[in-house]
């Protein structure tokens, strides 16, 4: 048998007691990570690992080191956002949080086709420009730059309709 069928055989009996393990100590998200990182060192380590029934408990021990790398690594992340927090503050964020305080605009949006109404939350949103936004969308810029004067102008009439029920301006010409 190859080295890699080796391989393959030893994760396929690990994976699931592996994914148990680390699923019963940390959230599966993480879990599914460090399982990643687990094989993966796994297979670096590939001449150290013992042979028959002794594999597993073996992973087991990587899979130990790699959840404390992980744990480590999650620490210091939350120590440098803090620390970014604290020299630069966040903005306030608007976006979809808003739409709580202004329902008549959740309403309008809804009222566009998605592709139109996702690329007025880039625009308006994200402050991503039609290049920029032709590049999240695989458009061009061109036809980017058409769908948002478009998407403006209805996403002004949907606004108009809601005018009378949730007290909005009356937007001319699609600039407010």
């Amino acid at each position: 048998m190859t080295e890699r069928a080796e391989f393959e055989a030893f994760a396929r009996r690990a994976f699931d007691p592996l994914r148990a393990y680390l699923r019963r100590r940390v959230d599966a998200a993480t879990a599914d990570d460090v399982l990643g990182e687990t094989l993966l060192v796994c297979w670096r380590r590939r001449a150290d690992l013992p042979s028959g029934d002794e594999a597993v408990p073996w992973a087991f021990g990587v899979a130990r080191g790699c959840l404390r790398n992980a744990a480590r690594s999650a620490r210091r992340q939350e120590r440098l956002a803090a620390r970014v927090a604290s020299v630069d503050p966040p903005r306030a964020i608007v976006g979809p949080e808003s739409l709580d305080d202004d329902p008549g605009l959740g309403r309008a949006l809804a009222g566009l086709r998605e592709k139109d109404a996702e690329i007025v939350r880039l625009w308006a949103w994200e402050e991503l420009g039609p290049a920029e936004i032709a590049g999240v969308l695989g458009m061009t810029a061109n036809a980017v730059s058409i769908r948002l004067h478009r998407a403006k102008r209805r996403l002004a009439e949907e606004l108009r309709k809601t005018d009378a029920v949730d007290g909005h301006d009356q937007v001319e010409g699609g600039e407010r």
